[in-house]
């Protein structure tokens, strides 16, 4: 039964195996699918160095795109302390804190004049 693929394009544009199936018949799926040899498996890039089989292989380890986008943040960060900066900011004021209310002595009242002259 022949093995097909679906291939995926990274933002680098590179071409990897992202599914393995084996299908019978014509009905196929209808994005980016290829048939590809038996010893091709998911995560392989067309054109890999490593462990290649029929055009496709893994990619060399070490400097890979997500790698290199680590170290130029890292160097970015260890040299930003070093540029010069402008006057500091005084801290801002923190608003001031209301006390809290009290109960009015009105709300104390003496009974109602109603009921005295009911």
């Amino acid at each position: 039964m022949p093995r097909y693929a679906t291939i995926i394009i990274a933002d680098d544009g590179a071409e990897i195996v992202s599914a393995i199936g084996e299908f019978e018949g014509a009905s196929l799926p209808r994005h980016n699918v290829e048939q590809v040899a038996p010893g091709v498996r998911i995560g392989m890039v067309r054109g890999g160095p490593v462990d290649a089989v029929a055009g496709f292989g893994f990619p060399r380890p070490g400097l890979g795109p997500s790698a290199a986008r680590a170290a130029t943040a890292k160097l970015k960060a260890m040299a930003a302390p070093a540029t010069v900066a402008g006057p500091a900011k005084p801290a801002r004021a923190k608003p001031r804190r209301k006390p809290v209310r009290k109960v009015r002595k009105s709300a104390k009242a003496a009974p109602s004049d109603a009921a005295a002259h009911g």
